[in-house]
């Protein structure tokens, strides 16, 4: 045990580990009893892999080198793959096209090569195995996107349009017997989460869709995962009472399955999110999220009676729930537990790991384990957060210092903090850093009322419950309030900012492909699926064009008076690089200490491994030197200007 100041501990959670030890786990699928998914593997470059396996058999892969599964569609993503009797279908990340693979055979490209211009997602095979019914993004040479269902033929050939005449589409499912389709679409200047619209129409052998009749959802309602039972029933989540609730469609009514205040339901910011399936006997496995904890469970629809499962997985990220039969899979994990690809027999009562996404491979003691926390913030209201005390089991301080308190600020703004274990957390906590991972006014988990609190008020709402986060902290003397720093990606980098430019409570910030000018993105300098985000979230332009330049944190760079780090990928389309770059040239003209880091190659969100540990370690570098104070492990200095 060594006395050392918070901040200077020594970790064996490095940079090099958060990058390279671990694998993404996601989009779990169960077909004929074989479980797949996918990993994105940073080792290789932030490849996403299609693997296959079960409880006999070790994973292997299915896609071979070369390939990369993952669409474009929405920019984001997800619904990448779909499988028919073991036979699957991908979308290859370099081309865009889709592709047909047996096991232990060739991929076999089954649309026309368009330079990436039209894309595929959230597929669908028929049932004969001769179509593939997906959500298709057509770019045209004109600068139009077109968001469409179509069907592609399996043995290759041009796609054709089934479904149109809306803004997006997604989750076309197909009902056991074959006779009829389900999809979801919405419009601008909405979001999913906002509204959207159930479809039902009838679908013939050759994949042509007529009788299309809406049965649920409108502008003030959003639908989410429409699934069919296995005898025929359509069922669907929808936030109609104020929390996403579980309903099934019978005789031409909706009727709630588990009305509860919990959300059941998802914002849809990539294809394939999934929180329910059927087993066999007509139960209902699903996930569902209650006070800021998530839970599985199994929901029988005759008596309504939910039964949480006696399992350690608390803590979901992405919700990707499968079944067949008596079995079910799905993507879990814990505070303390590494998400895994986890399958359970219902019959047998049986629970096997097939995949951890990292092997901790040092002692639990340096793991912090979160608690909820609940604080008042402006108006009278309330806000959540989970926040991370320091922990190295190697380590004690003086008992009359505080630690530093770094604050995450989620992306989307839409999206939720959880409690799942993220070494990205535990890489500063095992440091001597507390955390408090914010869900800010606008986030996910606590019912469709606290998402509306950003309806207009993005960059105020979400910047003071960080904010205020600090101060119920700092009151409780958890944490330093001379050393409090913020960090954040995409929205959260944007929030970020907003916190360093309008408010001066913290020493320094990181800003990872974070959002300095709000215009660009009201007139089109962004993808189509966020191209009016802003509508709700700030207000209509040009209407509103002085609130879009009052909240622009690049604007108003000469009331920074801290340092900043900015990180950014330069083939990011949805939020560009010039946006880094403009705040750039605003820190060197004021003088201000900063640091930039342009990586080549990659998007919205970093994937390839060099690249993820030189941003954690300039990061951790970054707060070492502006805070004064020596790492307790040697990683490389980070330069910073005007220092």
């Amino acid at each position: 045990m060594t006395t050392r100041p918070y901040g200077t501990w020594s970790s064996p959670i490095t940079a090099e580990m958060l990058a390279s030890a671990g694998v993404a786990l996601a989009e779990t699928l169960l077909d004929d009893g074989i479980v797949y998914w996918v990993e994105l593997r940073p080792a290789e470059g932030g490849r996403q892999v299609l693997v296959r396996g079960d409880a006999f058999t070790s994973p292997s892969d299915v896609t071979p080198p070369g390939y990369n599964v993952r669409t474009r569609v929405h920019e984001y993503g997800g619904g990448a793959y779909c499988v028919h009797r073991g036979t699957v279908v991908y979308s290859n990340d370099d081309d865009q096209r889709l592709y047909r693979q047996e096991i232990a055979a060739d991929p076999v490209a089954i649309t026309p090569d368009t330079g990436g211009r039209h894309r595929y997602a959230d597929g669908r095979v028929t049932a004969d195995g001769s179509l593939v019914l997906c959500v298709r993004e057509r770019h045209e040479a004109d600068g139009e996107v077109v968001n469409e269902l179509a069907a592609v033929p399996m043995a290759g050939g041009e796609p054709r349009t089934i479904v149109g005449g809306h803004d997006f589409f997604a989750a076309p499912r197909i009902s056991p017997d074959g006779s009829r389709l389900a999809w979801l679409t919405w419009d601008h200047p909405r979001m999913p989460w906002d509204g959207t619209e159930l479809w039902v129409g009838d679908l013939a052998a050759d994949g042509s869709v007529s009788g299309e009749t809406q049965v649920a959802g409108g502008p003030d309602e959003s639908i989410f995962q429409p699934a069919w039972s296995p005898d025929g029933e359509l069922h669907f989540v929808s936030d109609r009472t104020g929390w996403w609730n579980l309903y099934r469609h019978r005789d031409g009514a909706d009727e709630p399955l588990c009305p509860r205040e919990a959300e059941f339901g998802w914002p849809h910011w990539v294809f394939g999110a999934s929180m329910y399936a059927f087993l066999a006997d007509g139960r209902i496995v699903c996930e569902y999220t209650s006070e800021g904890v998530q839970h599985l469970a199994l929901l029988d629809p005759a008596s309504g009676e939910l039964l949480d499962l006696d399992l350690p997985y608390s803590a979901i990220d992405y919700p990707y729930l499968s079944a067949e039969g008596s079995h079910a899979v799905f993507v879990g994990g814990g505070p303390a537990i590494p998400p895994a690809v986890v399958t359970i027999d219902f019959g047998s009562r049986a629970v096997e790991i097939l995949r951890e996404s990292e092997e901790l491979a040092f002692d639990p003691g340096y793991i912090s384990v979160p608690r909820a926390i609940a604080f008042p913030t402006e108006g009278g209201l309330t806000t959540f957060a989970n926040f991370y005390p320091p922990a190295n089991p190697e380590a004690i301080v003086d008992a009359d210092e505080s630690p530093p308190l770094v604050v995450m600020s989620h992306g989307g703004p839409t999206s939720e903090s959880t409690q799942a274990l993220g070494l990205e957390t535990q890489f500063f906590t095992s440091r001597g850093f507390a955390v408090v991972d914010v869900n800010y006014g606008g986030s996910t988990g606590y019912g469709r009322e606290y998402r509306a609190r950003l309806n207009g008020t993005w960059g105020v709402v979400d910047t003071m419950d960080c904010l205020n986060a600090v101060r119920y902290l700092a009151a409780e003397g958890l944490v330093d309030a001379e050393r409090l720093l913020i960090r954040g990606g995409s929205a959260g980098g944007y929030t970020t900012l907003c916190a360093l430019v309008f408010h001066d409570d913290f020493r320094a910030g990181a800003s990872y492909f974070g959002i300095a000018d709000l215009e660009p993105f009201a007139t089109g300098d962004t993808h189509k699926f966020e191209s009016r985000y802003l509508d709700s979230l700030v207000g209509p332009y040009p209407e509103a064009a002085d609130v879009y330049r009052a909240r622009s944190p690049i604007h108003f760079a000469d009331m920074l008076s801290c340092p900043v780090i900015l990180l950014q990928g330069l083939e990011d389309e949805v939020v560009p690089p010039r946006q880094a770059e403009i705040m750039v040239e605003a820190l060197e003209a004021k003088g201000l200490p900063y640091a930039y880091l342009p990586f080549e190659g990659e998007q919205h969100g970093f994937r390839q491994a060099e690249h993820i540990q030189a941003g954690y370690e300039a990061e951790l570098s970054f707060y070492a030197q502006v805070l004064g104070f020596e790492l307790g492990d040697p990683i490389p200095k980070v330069a910073i200007r005007n220092l």
